[in-house]
């Protein structure tokens, strides 16, 4: 059994979370893109993660799409009590899988009422709305229209807490003029360290950053110090990776996706990971480097 208490939880709305989720992203084909090989294992693994204490999973109704969500529906509902999922909206796939922006009122309700089907809810606890004017990374672009459609949506009980993803620092202050947000969700990790003043702002603000691809996604970091500290510390690159976004800062909620039960477990014992002073400052040079 892996413990991933000894990391402290942090407030997401009105819920202390664990600081170690899991993300749902990968549970669908490849390309998060149609069904999985095999989705009794995607089911499984679900149940493991639950059963391992894990009590923050983050998913999209656009992952598959519809897929993961039912997936998850069909592996969890009726849902623990202490469970919380947490979903964004603002893209939609075409045909080929690619993704596109999906931002009209229209879209957006739409979005929200798909997930509340898909997951079988009546009430999802927290929607994050996923910038897209740009397929690189966080872009320049008013989400003022957007975002009030997610604040009306919550007003109508749809919606329990609001956040963003993908975003930038002015579209953060343009989304908290429109309505509370309880968490921002954007690309970090050990080379791509955009956003440090942004985390130390949040985590005096009590609002959760949740950062997503720990290692880089879909081009994998390669760095010779992670390779190094890793073989020290006898621990995986990956393991190290999120142990050093669990003590940049107390407010980093972690979801590391992947569909393997043995990565599960892998991840999940990242939390055990403590990283001496030395590491740490070895590790700090990566962003310099990249």
């Amino acid at each position: 059994m892996n413990d991933i208490e000894q990391v402290g939880t942090f407030k997401l709305g009105d819920r202390q979370i664990k600081r170690m989720g899991y993300g749902a992203m990968q549970l669908a084909g490849p390309g998060v893109f149609g069904p999985p090989k095999d989705k009794e294992s995607a089911i499984t693994l679900l149940r493991a993660a639950v059963e391992y204490g894990v009590d923050h999973i983050d998913t999209s109704d656009f992952y598959g799409p519809h897929i993961t969500n039912r997936i998850i529906r069909e592996a969890l509902h009726p849902y623990p009590k202490e469970l919380t999922l947490v979903t964004k909206i603002g893209a939609r796939r075409d045909d080929k899988g690619d993704w596109l922006p999906a931002f009209s009122k229209a879209e957006l309700t739409q979005a929200v009422h798909d997930n509340l089907i898909n997951l079988g809810l009546e009430q999802i606890e927290v929607v994050n709305l996923r910038a897209m004017f740009s397929a690189h990374g966080p872009a320049e672009g008013s989400i003022s229209e957007p975002f009030s459609v997610l604040a009306e949506l919550q007003q109508e009980g749809l919606i329990r807490h609001l956040g963003v993803s993908n975003v930038t620092e002015k579209q953060i202050e343009e989304a908290r003029a429109i309505a509370p947000i309880v968490c921002v969700q954007n690309h970090y990790n050990l080379a791509h360290r955009h956003d440090d003043a942004l985390i130390e702002q949040l985590a005096q603000d009590g609002i959760a950053y949740v950062p997503f691809f720990p290692l880089g996604g879909f081009t994998p970091l390669q760095s010779t110090i992670l390779q190094q500290e890793a073989e020290t510390l006898q621990a995986s690159p990956l393991q190290v990776a999120l142990a050093w976004l669990l003590q940049r800062s107390p407010n980093i909620l972690l979801i590391p996706g992947t569909s393997s039960k043995v990565h599960l477990e892998e991840n999940l014992a990242a939390a055990q990971l403590v990283l001496p002073e030395e590491s740490v400052n070895n590790l700090n040079r990566i962003a310099s480097e990249a």
